[in-house]
């Protein structure tokens, strides 16, 4: 048998030492995913932070305070309040892309309110012509006429034999044979009490003869909605024997929501297109806002008046209009389907940076185009579910997650804070700004040159190289975003 070196067992030994103090040293560690500095601060208002992190580098935490080793500046506790996700539905990010899960951004801008809708034309109610008789008498004669023609002002519509106007007219020439002033006048007097029109009278001084026979004409140019006469029939004073409506100008009643009634101006202009005028747009103007509502449909109705000096709009035709408004300025606007409606109250889902969601009551103001203003509980930049949340909100219920009131959202400091400094564009890309800005003095952070993400790609329309801007910026898991930015006046 062969024997085995003294040196081999020592050489064991010393490893299983060596290795036993290794596992030791390993033991005694506090395993943590931050990383020490060494120069230990005692925490601010007696509240104990979680961690401390650089808001450039948030990914990167730090269990102490200290100065930051990725820039000069002293590191930004973080505590556990700013990461409480009591409330909140959580959601992978693979199960939320396939449940469909589609972010938007509470955005400010200008709501471009715009209504569309259909009505019928009608008459205008207030260009009628009602023709009655004047006197007791007959019809001698018609003429071809029946209701619906269209006819022109002074258009006869029946002869009319009135024997008490025949005396009196008689009396009158009489009279004025005689020569005396007086008596002519209150023979005139007497025919007008009558109710002889000024220009029959006026014929039968001109002819010196009495006229048997009266012409009743149209007084305006229009269509005949009504025709009472026949020839031989009786008549009594008082009795309407026509009734004329103009068309020189028609009405376009159209029934319109009442949510959006309400920016409804008289007066405004108004785009009306018919499909019997295929690619003509007319213009009119709202003249009249109805006092009652349908309470059925909830929709009120407006008048909207149009020229038809052409006489092509016919009264029952149908007409698509647009009601331009001026847009609502400097409102929060979010996608109109990311709103829920409980028909007690309207709420959203709001998208938190920890990855968490949950309801919120919000106050919406006027719609368009799939946008809609909000008066309360958002602020720009918050990010709310627009494809999904129905989902979110039935797994927000099951687990008994309250909504957050408006008066909890109004109770709330405004979030995010913003941090301000003045710099000068050095850089523009298509979604970020590279700048030499000054301090931040509420982040500690000192003048350096750095490149930001923007908010909002459109926040760098209109800058180039050299602008001199004031610049707000929030802090995100990803870093410091510029929310705002103003041009400021270049130094002369």
């Amino acid at each position: 048998m062969s024997r085995v070196p003294l040196k081999t067992p020592l050489l064991m030994a010393v490893t299983l030492l060596a290795g036993a103090a290794a596992g030791y040293w390993f033991a005694i560690q506090k395993p943590s995913s931050t990383v020490a500095l060494d120069a230990p601060e005692a925490s601010a208002g007696g509240r104990q932070p979680l961690y401390w992190y650089d808001p450039m580098f948030p990914q990167q935490k730090f269990d102490r305070p200290g100065k930051s080793p990725f820039m000069d500046m002293q590191l930004v506790p973080r505590y556990a309040e700013d990461l409480a996700e009591a409330g909140a539905v959580r959601i992978e990010p693979d199960i939320r892309q396939n449940l469909g899960v589609r972010l938007a951004t509470v955005t400010r801008g200008k709501l471009q309110h715009n209504i569309q809708a259909t009505g019928s034309l009608a008459f205008d109610a207030r260009d009628v012509a009602l023709v009655q008789a004047r006197a007791s008498g007959f019809v001698e004669r018609t003429y071809a006429l029946a209701p619906g023609d269209r006819v022109a002002a002074g258009a006869p519509l029946a002869d009319l034999l009135i024997p008490e106007w025949a005396a009196a007219q008689e009396e009158f020439l009489a009279l004025r044979r005689s020569g005396d002033p007086a008596l002519v006048a209150a023979a005139r007097q007497r025919l007008q009490l009558l109710g002889m029109p000024g220009t029959l009278i006026e014929r039968v001084e001109r002819r010196g003869k009495t006229a048997q026979v009266m012409t009743l004409t149209s007084p305006i140019g229009g269509v005949i909605r009504e025709l009472d006469v026949r020839p031989g029939m009786a008549l009594s004073a008082g009795q309407t024997l026509a009734r004329i409506n103009g068309i020189g100008r028609v009405w376009l009643e159209v029934a319109i929501p009442e949510a959006q009634a309400g920016s409804l101006k008289l007066g405004q202009r108004v785009e009306a297109r018919l499909p019997a005028l295929p690619g003509e747009v007319i213009q009119g103007v709202l003249s009249a806002l109805l006092p009652e509502a349908d309470p059925q449909s909830r929709t009120l109705r407006v008048r909207i008046e149009l020229d038809n000096g052409a006489g092509r709009m016919r009264p029952g035709m149908t007409a698509e209009v647009r009601l331009n408004q001026q847009g609502l300025g400097d409102a929060l606007l979010l996608p109109s389907e990311a709103v829920i409606r409980t028909g007690k109250r309207a709420l959203v889902m709001l998208a938190e940076e920890n990855g968490g969601f949950r309801p919120v009551e919000v106050q919406l103001g006027q719609e368009s185009d799939g946008q809609t203003a909000v008066l309360a509980g958002l602020q720009a930049g918050q990010r709310v579910v627009a494809s999904g949340q129905f989902l979110i909100d039935s797994e927000a219920s099951l687990r008994g997650i309250e909504a957050r009131t408006l008066d909890e959202a109004r109770a709330e400091p405004a979030q995010p804070a913003l941090h301000e400094a003045q710099a000068t564009v050095l850089d523009i890309g298509e979604s970020q700004l590279t700048i030499s800005h000054g301090p931040f003095k509420t982040l500690g952070m000192p003048g350096m040159t750095m490149t930001f993400p923007l908010a909002r790609p459109e926040l760098a329309e209109g800058l180039k190289a050299g602008d001199r801007i004031r610049v707000k910026v929030r802090e995100s898991e990803s870093g410091l975003l510029i929310e705002q930015l103003q041009k400021l006046e270049s130094a002369p």
